[in-house]
């Protein structure tokens, strides 16, 4: 129910991960390193791409958006959450926790779909080889793309219009380091029924969905690669799929964990850590598992490298 005699809130407090001031310095520094990481290893694979034309296939255009969205995921939040680091008063304004929010539901969504065009196009390659070149033009990459990203953002400013008529009257403090769902919905003044409803439906049938599609693609593409007869044709094949494959587990695993549960002040704590993993450290794995485990983008680092050196 709705309380009465509410003042409504203008802005919010962003608890972060801890509250113990010993530690903010050294967390700041922490997450620096991380979100350089991040942005090198993804702002640099997406200049890699672009440049090397070898590079210039359907997987590495969909590895470039892949990059993107998660140089764009971790981006949403980090600033905000180094800022909070060496601030006293950790505040976020209303308009800005809701565009935050949005940007991350949108993000995210994008992202379950980016690695499901990439299942596909991993299916379309070794299952349909005769038939890749006709069917994985570039008018369907883009298209594949453009859905990922008009789909994933339709659903964030669903969300987003859904939180936007809960009411908020204080207290106005979020037990997280970013505006998200559960701690959300904890603060919320008015029935969160139908809220809640919503993001275990979103949440749960888009997860459930992507990594259906990502599983049931793995199931003939492990099919195709088992009726291979040469041992060096399986290891190439399974190579190709090996980077993703770690790619989606890293991903879904803790994506799972994170928003099949009910809000409660209990998952919004367990939730935090959760966060870390795929907020951050996925984001800043992806290169360094793409390029540490394949042998295309290897030899593009090494190429540059060596031009840069004989240039000089």
């Amino acid at each position: 129910m709705l309380k009465t005699n509410y003042t409504a809130v203008t802005e919010f407090i962003l608890l972060g991960l801890t509250d113990r001031a010993e530690l903010q310095t050294v967390l700041f520094v922490v997450f620096l390193v991380i979100y350089l990481i991040t942005v090198m290893g993804n702002g640099g694979m997406i200049l890699l791409i672009r440049r090397d034309t070898r590079l210039h296939t359907p997987m590495y255009f969909f590895l470039s958006h892949l990059s993107f969205v998660d140089l764009c995921y971790a981006t949403n939040i980090t600033p905000q959450m180094l800022v909070n680091f060496l601030s006293k008063r950790k505040t976020i304004s209303v308009a800005g926790c809701f565009l935050q929010f949005h940007f991350f539901i949108a993000l995210v969504i994008t992202d379950y779909y980016m690695l499901t065009v990439m299942a596909f196009d991993r299916y379309m390659a070794i299952c349909k080889p005769l038939l890749y070149g006709i069917k994985m033009s570039r008018g369907v990459c883009i298209s594949l793309v453009a859905i990922s990203y008009t789909y994933g953002f339709a659903n964030g400013l669903a969300q987003t219009i859904l939180m936007l008529r809960l009411s908020f009257c204080g207290p106005n403090e979020i037990n997280h380091f970013y505006c998200a769902d559960p701690p959300l919905l904890v603060l919320a003044c008015s029935d969160t029924y139908v809220k809640e409803t919503a993001m275990f439906v979103v949440a749960g049938s888009n997860l459930t969905c992507s990594l259906t599609m990502i599983l049931i693609s793995y199931v003939f593409i492990f099919t195709a690669i088992f009726r291979i007869r040469s041992s060096d044709g399986r290891h190439k094949a399974f190579s190709t799929c090996g980077s993703h494959l770690t790619a989606v587990t890293i991903f879904y695993g803790t994506l799972f964990c994170m928003y099949l549960r009910p809000p409660s002040e209990a998952s919004v704590g367990q939730g935090k850590i959760i966060a870390v993993f795929y907020i951050f450290v996925s984001p800043m794995l992806n290169p360094l598992i793409y390029s540490l485990r394949n042998k295309d983008v290897k030899e593009a680092i090494r190429k540059v490298i060596y031009k840069k050196l004989f240039d000089k």
